[in-house]
């Protein structure tokens, strides 16, 4: 397991809790409040708690792989055992010292051949090809992390908690019936000798592919030698990349060599603009019945994403003489984008401007169902590739795919309007 994952959590479930406070009328939490809360303290206890076993699990897991004293016989000749490849880095201190070692390796007018590539003739956790590709799998460590970089903050692919897997393809099964549906498990009312009513679950399967994004960059050889510049401008930049594209095709991807997103999801419900109401404008009215369109789920982490060209219309909207967005209670330090609704406001690149649909989002992220290839991100360096133009190549490679849970909106009880976890306003040209 990750432990930057699972401490991300933490502070993601913090989060939550002090949304919910923040929403409490009057300090007094409703029942759904008090629950929603409660299973955060419990999710709570819970991650904290795996971490301690992970923890538990690498401090045992050093000790076990700790060099163990050996009896030397008299006058045995002394050796020297080389450690290089227990070292996840592999001797080398970050991404650009390892760039400069296979800089040195594929100059073919006066190689320079980095020991630490070569440690004990073949180490296992690099590969060399021949020919002309002539290339170097990344040290462990340096893979591990752009990872984190890659699900660093409470971007939304942490959000969503994508699934790992093994295989290129997974198979979702879900159930969309309801207990008030004709399809699905359903309870009866019987009398005395009345036979049973049988029903079962109505469950459909989706194949979800996960599609390839990937990072091809070259190096200059002036980059190159300038090492700390590299060393973030390759780990950064390119997780920022990765973790872009991958959360734009969450959100509006078309399933086409890419992720289904949500705004594309036959679930996704469309909330219409007020009579009258002036174009790029976002009402009072428009966020009431946004919210009254989201369905609500056990466990659920409902947040507003807008486009920052949206928060001045929010800054002054009020319901009575009430405001309806308010900023976090540390002041707007940390946490700029505030409450709506009781709800945290997050400021998202993937929304469109003001006026067009997507431009303010209702979500649940947990509606979304995502999965990743297990090992996480495959990193390479060639140098031959770009040999006569004295330029270096950097590949990232990742896999992921996902849709939202639900094909189409869900239909109250009581109600003919639709909701779901995911809810837009319509266009106000």
């Amino acid at each position: 397991m990750d432990l930057e994952r699972l401490r991300a959590r933490l502070g993601a479930i913090h989060t939550e809790q002090e949304a919910i406070l923040a929403a409490a009328d009057g300090g007094a939490l409703t029942d759904e409040q008090s629950a929603a809360f409660d299973a955060l303290s419990t999710e709570f206890d819970n991650v904290t708690a795996t971490i301690a076993r992970v923890e538990k699990m690498q401090t045992q897991a050093a000790a076990v792989q700790a060099p163990r004293p050996r009896t030397v016989p008299a006058l045995a000749a002394a050796r020297v055992t080389e450690n290089v490849e227990q070292d996840p880095t592999r001797g080398f201190r970050n991404v650009a010292d390892f760039a400069i070692a296979v800089r040195g390796a594929g100059n073919r007018a006066d190689p320079q051949f980095d020991e630490r590539l070569r440690v004990l003739g073949a180490p296992p956790n690099f590969h060399r090809e021949t020919g002309s590709a002539d290339g170097y799998m990344v040290p462990p460590a340096m893979r591990a992390d752009i990872w984190t970089h890659v699900f660093a903050d409470e971007g939304l692919l942490a959000r969503v908690g994508p699934e790992p897997t093994d295989s290129n393809q997974v198979q979702l099964l879900r159930d969309e019936s309801t207990p008030w549906g004709a399809a699905g498990i359903q309870a009866n009312w019987a009398g005395e000798g009345v036979r049973f009513t049988a029903s079962r679950l109505a469950t459909a399967a989706s194949n979800v592919t996960l599609h390839k994004v990937h990072a091809f960059v070259l190096g200059t050889e002036e980059i190159i030698a300038d090492a700390p510049r590299l060393a973030s401008r390759l780990t950064v930049g390119a997780a920022n990349a990765i973790r872009y594209k991958i959360e734009d095709a969450i959100v509006q991807g078309n399933g086409v060599g890419k992720p289904l997103g949500w705004i594309n999801g036959g679930s996704l419900v469309t909330v219409a603009k007020e009579s009258g109401q002036a174009a790029d404008t976002v009402v009072a009215a428009n966020v009431a019945k946004m919210l009254s369109r989201l369905l609500m789920t056990a466990g659920g982490t409902p947040i507003w994403m807008i486009n920052q060209d949206v928060l001045p219309q929010l800054m002054t909207m009020t319901l009575g003489d009430q405001p309806i967005w308010t900023p976090p209670s540390t002041g707007f330090v940390g946490a700029p984008g505030g409450f709506l609704l009781g709800r945290p406001v997050v400021f998202s690149e993937y929304c469109q401007t003001l006026g067009d649909v997507g431009d303010i989002q209702l979500v649940d992220p947990k509606g979304y169902y995502a999965a990743t290839r297990s090992g996480g991100i495959d990193f390479a360096a060639s140098m031959h590739l770009y040999f006569d133009y004295d330029v270096q190549a950097f590949r990232w490679t990742f896999r992921v795919g996902g849709q939202p849970y639900l094909s189409a909106a869900v239909t109250p009880d009581n109600s003919t309007a639709t909701r779901s976890h995911f809810v837009v306003l319509a266009a106000r040209a």
